[in-house]
């Protein structure tokens, strides 16, 4: 049988180093207040900007993590991001303007745009070093033991496990459909692939059904399981204070 072909979010995070030796709670806590104070730091203080993203390159380079990995992610998730954003110099208005031979580039877009790219490159590899250094069960257990609400963890972890298995039966929907000498056009094959889509939403709803029942016969109760038993010491002390308070202290000296 053909194996699944998986893309793992947490492919790195089975590497030693002291980023992933961490309580997943410590880190979670951390990098979800470096967003936020990203989130919310004024679009003029450019040497805040360049703070956040020196510690995230420097928890890059403890967490031994390989660069082609973290750019490769990158380079996933911002072009969704900015390629919305990158309109918005030639359509804003205010703040005067710049001559770009024919075009007009407003200075209010121009901080949009750079507003969006900046908060965006930092809350992005933020994820990605929490993802890439902590396993996704423990991840999901540290959320459960911050009384996240256990209707979520649940759903984040049967949609983790599961995406890969769909992905997996999606193609092979389509290889079957190709070795059948299908070679439409795209006028003529929304009709197959609504058939397709119709398909995959009915098989996973019974292969849902089915592994719930699975489940419930071998007494889940809703609770993620781990192997891994996290205490919090001081190592764990040092890295929320130095992650949370090393940005405070950027924006408000910038």
């Amino acid at each position: 049988m053909k194996r699944v072909k998986h893309a793992f979010l947490d492919e790195y995070s089975h590497l030693e180093s002291p980023v992933h030796r961490l309580d997943p709670r410590a880190k979670l806590l951390a990098f979800v207040v470096l967003i936020v104070v990203c989130v919310t730091t004024p679009p003029h203080l450019y040497s805040a900007f360049a703070a956040y993203l020196g510690l995230e390159v420097a928890l890059v380079l403890l967490s031994r993590l390989p660069w082609k990995h973290v750019l490769k992610r990158l380079l996933v998730v911002l072009p969704f991001i900015l390629v919305v954003a990158a309109f918005v110099p030639f359509f804003s208005r205010g703040g005067g303007s710049y001559n770009l031979g024919p075009v007009k580039v407003s200075a209010h877009g121009l901080m949009v745009l750079w507003n969006v790219a900046a908060k965006s490159t930092v809350s992005v590899l933020a994820v990605i070093l929490l993802s890439s250094t902590t396993p996704f069960p423990d991840l999901l257990r540290g959320m459960e033991r911050m009384k996240v609400p256990r209707l979520l963890t649940s759903l984040l972890s049967f949609t983790y496990r599961y995406i890969f298995v769909l992905v997996d039966e999606a193609q092979r929907m389509k290889r079957a459909r190709d070795s059948r000498g299908w070679s439409g056009k795209w006028i003529w094959q929304a009709k197959v692939i609504g058939h397709m889509i119709a398909s995959l939403f009915l098989r996973s709803y019974e292969r849902g059904e089915r592994v719930y029942a699975a489940m419930l016969a071998r007494g889940y109760g809703g609770r993620v399981r781990t192997m891994c038993l996290y205490h919090p010491g001081i190592p764990e002390v040092g890295f929320t204070s130095l992650v949370v308070l090393f940005p405070l202290a950027a924006r408000l000296l910038a």
